[in-house]
């Protein structure tokens, strides 16, 4: 999962007029080449420059495709694309976020890729993350990258107080007031985002919904005992009060990078940002442990990132130059290239070359890997974010209490899935 990325929303609306016309690009034409449209997703400054390059390469090498290469804001892109495809007026291709999936494939909008050109290398990908790309038994996506939550802790404040990354919620709170008695900085800050809370969750065995009962599960007691553990980590020695600010994420981050505060919970995606703080101007210092587990002994984080998807309202021309696109981008090389440009973790293992490991991010990341627990294939799930994010705001905030934050929560769920018990 991406977090707002900045971006100016006229120069973006302008951009998306003017090329959001799929399958009616006049590249149809079959005396020229084709012109496919991609929406990339990424952060514009970070990433995107890795990407477009990677076009221009893809360019040069097939005469007969040109791409139209637009950055979409993530924020904005799950809207806009349900708005365009709904209109017959998509990009052929969309960087589309591992939780769109299954909504998009069931509206029609995504076209299944199995047996197709873009999946030609499939039994080279993790197989979580082909999973974690179907829908109903089909596939919609070519993994392109992946992510999940990790404690990410600094070094050196961690060994100056004498203490080691946390196994348990319980470890991290003792450790945090040892390091606030050695160093003067809160040991760990933590997130009001639903996302973030999410490891809360799987440390106690369980998720917002059952999917497969078809029950709502926000509110029971195991979802309490998640979330009460993550309401305690804004209230104590070493742990920093909730930050229920529009821009929290930025305070959490710049307060991390810099060393005032020792701790946070965090993805791959800011590996890049990391490196620029003055506390990691030496690589080394950034430690990547799994987050700590809950009650039930075990520790569990969300399975973000994104696939490549094409859009099903395509011709055939262009779908054609959409599959061909897709191999190029998902393919070993191209995967490589990306990981070491933008620190972002590969899809499949042969793009985990010893240049790549040599990135302690990346191979940090890798690492925690394992503890990634990906989320059902419910087309309503991603909709749950937004909802949970308003209540635990709130509930953070003081505004209300647990439980009638999650009862809320509950209520506004039930009628995303009006079939799911409570």
């Amino acid at each position: 999962m991406r977090r707002g990325i900045a971006a100016t929303a006229l120069v973006a609306s302008l951009a998306l007029a003017a090329t959001a016309c799929g399958g009616d690009d006049s590249g149809s034409d079959s005396s020229g080449p084709v012109t496919i449209t991609w929406w990339d997703t990424s952060n514009a400054t970070n990433e995107a420059p890795t990407y477009q390059a990677l076009v221009k390469e893809f360019e040069a090498a097939n005469k007969d495709v040109k791409v139209k290469y637009v950055n979409v804001p993530f924020d904005q892109a799950q809207n806009k694309f349900d708005t365009a495809a709904g209109s017959k007026g998509a990009p052929d291709i969309l960087r589309s976020e591992v939780g769109w999936t299954p909504a998009f494939a069931k509206k029609g909008f995504f076209l299944p890729l199995d047996g197709t050109e873009a999946l030609a290398d499939q039994a080279k990908f993790k197989s979580n993350l082909i999973e974690q790309a179907k829908y109903e038994g089909k596939t919609y996506g070519v993994p392109f990258t992946t992510d999940t939550l990790a404690f990410v802790y600094n070094k050196d404040l961690f060994k100056k107080a004498g203490v080691e990354a946390p196994e348990t919620w319980d470890d991290l709170k003792k450790a945090a007031a040892t390091i606030k008695d050695k160093t003067g900085v809160d040991g760990y800050w933590g997130s009001t985002q639903a996302y973030y809370a999410q490891t809360f969750l799987y440390g106690e065995g369980t998720d917002t919904v059952d999917a497969d009962a078809k029950k709502i599960t926000v509110a029971s007691a195991e979802a309490k005992k998640g979330y009460g553990t993550w309401l305690s980590l804004f209230d104590g020695k070493g742990l920093h009060k909730a930050d229920t600010t529009a821009d929290a994420y930025a305070h959490i981050q710049e307060a991390f990078v810099n060393g005032k505060v020792a701790a946070i919970m965090q993805g791959p995606w800011e590996i890049t940002n990391f490196y620029k703080g003055s506390a990691f101007k030496d690589k080394a210092n950034l430690g990547i442990a799994t987050v700590p587990a809950g009650s039930s002994g075990k520790a569990g984080a969300p399975t973000g990132g994104h696939n490549l998807s094409v859009y099903a309202g395509s011709d055939e021309a262009h779908q054609k130059a959409a599959l061909k696109f897709v191999n190029f981008m998902t393919s070993a090389k191209a995967q490589e290239t990306i990981a070491l440009k933008n620190n972002t973790l590969p899809t499949r293992d042969d793009a985990y070359t010893a240049e790549v490991k040599a990135d302690p991010g990346i191979a940090g990341y890798q690492g925690v890997l394992a503890a990634a627990q990906p989320r059902p294939a419910l087309p309503e799930y991603s909709s749950f974010f937004p909802v949970l994010d308003t209540e635990l705001n709130g509930i953070a905030g003081g505004k209300e209490s647990l439980d009638k934050g999650l009862s809320d929560a509950e209520i506004a769920i039930a009628k995303l899935v009006p079939d799911f018990s409570k």
